[in-house]
């Protein structure tokens, strides 16, 4: 058996230094990022289970590598794409519970240097199309804020309103993507929430005039009353993504010019506004599976974009989403017609088991990648940034990437782990520990009377027994790991570095400071809601 051992891993580092010499240098690399897609949305995770036909997905699998073990920083959205754009956990940060906010502040940090900043100092020219989410420097000032965030109770703009916006929106809007890495971006912040406009670099397509009318805030829509444009159709978002990010491929083809397409969708999340050819093509009869349907098919063509300009072969593409498939869309009911966006998993959208943020996740690279792979390995979106680092031959700095590990081993078909460990928290701050095939959440279990909750993954997927008190060494040794992974600032070799906060999710959850428990739960919900 030990020789077994010996022989599989010499095979192992035979394969990855032969695959080293033939990998190609400075790819375009295209990274998409789903909203709310759960892992059993994407039909080839779930076959026996998943009703919703997602072939553009499932094609990208058959032609590139799909790993079973991806993981997003976080439950819900704007924390796991400041992991996923910076290599570093999003805990390290202020935001340790929750999203940014209506027009909130930016979460990245200008010095901090993510995965386009990377790729633009090796040459590539960087956009960002789509959702953002992670803050701006809006410039509103405070005692006008109550124009810019209005509630659902106005039915027309007033003249203070109209006013207001105008001074804002004819100015450049700071802090956004093209001051974080990108030299361009088009889309719209947050799709359900104002400002109701596409944004285009640091400016305003039009300037909103109107409110967003009432009737959109109804049936899983938009969230939020606002400024908006004129007649703004929510269901023409999408499809425009589409249209931009197929524009930016051809061009970049055109001009010979390496390029990072980073894609964050504004789909399946609410709104869900689908287009009118999609309407009732699932077999379901519900919206969402619909939204999945039309999201699949603007992945399509984006890919059908790089085969076009002759620059498919010479891409690195990801794709995942960034949390789970959210329950108040419709989940049970899609559950009682035999489709679970969750898979085989527990929970979905906002916790911390693992359909919160166990998430689907395909790296296609034709060349490198072996077509129809599939990878056991735990990988996870911050991986993103050392990969692209590894790729690219450079070697991060010590206050970049703080959590990222290199997939490249596993993309040449190496079978080694690449992490030891990985975590990722419920939208409330409670964090999950992952350490091999064993999984720690720091959060008290009333009914085995447990401080934590620790589950083997291997044997027990869908996290049903909780194992604290049979293994009290396990648990103690991951919360002495997760110490330390707070402690040192980082979970990669290196420097220690400090975090940007005191760290609290590993107490059993960030509490807001200020309010009761009550109004805790509440906003928690309204959280996972948005």
């Amino acid at each position: 058996m030990k020789f077994l051992t010996f022989l599989l891993a010499s095979l192992c580092v035979l394969y990855d230094n032969a695959a080293a010499a033939d990998t190609p240098q400075r790819p375009n690399i295209l990274v998409v990022l789903a909203d709310d897609l759960g892992y059993g949305d994407m039909q080839c995770n779930n076959p026996q289970r998943g009703k919703i036909p997602t072939p553009n997905m499932d094609r990208l699998a058959t032609e590139g590598m799909r790993f079973t073990d991806g993981h997003s920083s976080s439950g819900v959205c704007s924390p796991s794409r400041y992991a996923l754009l910076t290599g570093r956990y999003h805990w390290r940060t202020r935001l340790q519970s929750g999203i940014v906010g209506v027009f909130g502040d930016p979460l990245i940090a200008p010095d901090r240097l993510t995965i386009a900043g990377l790729a633009k100092q090796h040459g590539y020219r960087t956009a960002c199309v789509g959702k953002w989410h992670l803050g701006r420097d809006w410039g509103i000032p405070e005692d006008k804020r109550a124009l810019f965030h209005v509630g659902r109770t106005l039915i027309a703009a007033s003249d203070e309103h109209r006013a207001a916006w105008r001074e804002l929106f004819s100015k450049p809007i700071a802090g956004g993507p093209t001051t974080r890495g990108f030299d361009e971006y088009f889309g719209t912040d947050v799709p359900n929430w104002p400002p109701y406009c596409f944004i285009e670099n640091d400016r305003t397509v039009s300037i909103p005039s109107e409110l967003l009318p009432v009737e959109l805030l109804k049936n899983h829509l938009a969230s939020l009353q606002g400024p908006a444009l004129k007649d703004w159709k929510l269901e023409l978002i999408l499809p425009t993504l589409g249209d931009r990010a197929c524009e930016f491929i051809a061009r970049q083809a055109t001009a010979k010019q390496p390029f990072l397409l980073y894609m964050p969708l504004t789909a399946p999340h609410t709104p869900l506004a689908v287009a009118d050819e999609w309407k009732g093509k699932s077999s379901l009869g519900m919206t969402y599976p619909d939204f999945v349907m039309e999201t699949d098919a603007i992945v399509g063509r984006v890919l059908d974009a790089l085969k076009k300009n002759g620059v498919a072969d010479n891409t690195l593409v990801f794709f995942t989403s960034d949390n789970g498939c959210a329950p108040y869309i419709g989940a049970k009911e899609m559950e009682a017609k035999g489709h679970f966006p969750s898979g085989p998993l527990r929970g979905y959208k906002a916790d911390v088991w693992e359909g919160g943020h166990r998430v689907p996740y395909v790296v296609r690279w034709p060349g490198v990648v072996k077509p129809g792979s599939v990878c056991r390995q735990l990988v996870h979106q911050t991986d993103i940034m050392a990969t692209l680092a590894d790729v690219l031959g450079a070697k991060l700095p010590d206050n970049a990437g703080e959590d990222s590990f290199s997939l490249l081993p596993l993309l040449r078909g190496g079978c080694e782990p690449v992490r030891a460990h990985a975590v990722s928290c419920a939208a409330r701050g409670v964090a999950g520990l992952r350490q091999g095939p064993w999984k720690l959440i720091f959060e008290r279990d009333p009914q085995a009377k447990t401080d934590a909750r620790l589950y083997n993954l291997d044997d027990d997927l869908s996290e049903t027994k909780n194992l604290a008190a049979e293994k009290p060494e396990q648990v103690a040794g991951m919360k002495a790991l997760m110490e330390r992974l707070i402690a040192e600032g980082r979970s990669t070799p290196g420097a220690a570095q400090k975090n940007d906060v005191e760290v609290k999710i590993h107490k059993g959850g960030v509490v807001v400071p200020g309010k009761k428990p009550a109004q805790r739960a509440k906003g928690r919900k309204a959280a996972a809601a948005k």
